[in-house]
C-alpha cells in the first residue's frame, strides 16, 4: 500500500475523464473564475472515492498531498482536497486551524468554503482556543474566513454554540458584503430548526441591525 495520496494518479484520472464542452458551462457558471476538467458532481465523487480506496488507512492528514490540490490548476483538484479532508476529518484538530486558513484563502469562492464548513467545525469546536481563532477569523479582512467563521455550525444542531454563534453574528453588523449577510441568514435558519424561539428572539434584539436579506433567510422556518 502506498505511503501517501498519489497526486499524479488523481490528475491522470481526472483528465482521463474530462470534457471540454461541460467544462467550459462550469467555468461560466463560476464567473469564469476557475477553469474545471468538465466532471459532474456524481462521476467525479465516484472517481475521487475510487482513489480514497488506495489510500493508506489510519494514517496523519496528508497535507502535502491538499496543498498541491490547491495549488493546480482544475477545480475539481480543489474539491478532491477536500473530500480527502473530509475522510479525515475525525483526525482534525485546532493545530490544523492554520492549515485551513491557508485553503480558504486560497482560490477562494463560496463553493470551497462551504464545502469545508464541517472540516473548521471539526477543528475548531472542541476547544477554547478554536472558538477564540473562530471569532479572531469573524474580524478578519478576509471576507471568506468571516463566512467560514459564520458557516462552520451549520449541522451541529442542539450541540450549537449559540453564545459564540451571536458574537460571530454580531460582529458582521452594518456589513453589505451579499456572501456574509447570505451567510448568517443561512446559519440562522438551520439553527431555527433546532430552537426557532432563540432565533426570533435574536433576531427581534437585532432588528435595527441585521441586513434585510438575512433576515429574510433566517425567517425561512420560522
Amino acid at each position: 500500500m502506498q505511503d501517501k495520496m498519489n497526486f499524479e494518479d488523481l490528475y491522470a484520472l481526472l483528465k482521463s475523464n474530462a470534457n471540454p464542452e461541460r467544462a467550459a458551462e462550469m467555468s461560466a457558471y463560476m464567473r469564469n473564475l476557475f477553469p474545471f476538467f468538465g466532471i459532474p458532481a456524481p462521476l467525479r465523487k465516484r472517481l475521487f472515492a475510487d482513489c480514497l480506496k488506495a489510500a493508506p488507512k489510519g494514517t496523519p492528514i496528508d497535507w502535502e498531498f491538499v496543498r498541491t490540490c490547491f495549488s493546480a490548476v482544475g477545480r475539481e483538484l480543489q474539491y478532491a482536497a477536500i473530500y480527502y479532508l473530509q475522510s479525515k476529518k475525525k483526525l482534525l484538530s485546532v493545530d490544523d486551524l492554520p492549515c485551513l486558513r491557508e485553503l480558504i484563502t486560497t482560490k477562494s469562492w463560496w463553493d470551497t468554503i462551504d464545502d469545508m464548513h464541517t472540516l473548521v467545525g471539526a477543528a475548531a469546536l472542541e476547544s477554547p482556543e478554536g472558538r477564540e481563532i473562530l471569532l479572531a477569523w469573524s474580524l478578519d479582512g478576509d471576507m471568506w474566513l468571516r463566512r467560514a467563521a459564520i458557516i462552520c455550525q451549520i449541522g451541529r444542531k442542539k450541540k450549537t454554540d449559540a453564545g459564540l454563534l451571536a458574537a460571530v453574528i454580531k460582529n458582521q453588523f452594518g456589513q453589505r458584503e451579499f456572501f456574509i449577510n447570505k451567510a448568517v441568514g443561512w446559519s440562522l435558519r438551520e439553527y431555527s430548526k433546532t430552537d426557532k424561539e432563540w432565533v426570533r428572539e435574536f433576531i427581534a434584539d437585532s432588528a435595527d441591525s441585521l441586513a434585510p436579506l438575512s433576515v429574510r433567510e433566517a425567517s425561512k422556518y420560522l
